[in-house]
């Protein structure tokens, strides 16, 4: 499998059988989501930058955050089949509304929020 259509109708189908469309409501999908990305980011709490870059290279942490960003994906695809958004439409248009604040010219080599441009 090595598309989100692909993994959205794995998904969907994973629910079905389960009958667990009932609790795939947007707000629990969101609320899991947000748990998930908890967990994800207690993997990189008290790292060094160094250490978070190299993180896939830790044989134990490598494995902890590969099934934590697994866990993301699954809950992010959901919540988007749900609520009927095609996410590689919503991040092309994001990347477009993105670029159009962040011009390269008034952007580049700052972190400097849009207000502070």
């Amino acid at each position: 499998m090595s598309s989100i259509a692909e993994l959205t109708e794995s998904l969907r189908a994973f629910a079905s059988e389960r009958n667990w469309e009932q609790f795939h409501t947007p707000k629990n999908l969101a609320m899991a989501l947000a748990g998930e990305v908890g967990e994800l980011l207690a993997e990189f709490q008290w790292l060094t930058p160094e250490q978070s870059a190299a993180v896939m290279q830790d044989p134990d942490l490598g494995p902890r955050v590969r099934a934590e960003i697994g866990d993301v994906t699954i809950y992010l695809v959901r919540l988007a089949d749900t609520l009927g958004i095609d996410l590689v439409e919503a991040a092309v248009d994001k990347l477009a509304e993105a670029g159009r604040r962040y011009t390269v010219e008034a952007a580049r080599d700052s972190a400097a929020k849009i207000g502070q441009l």
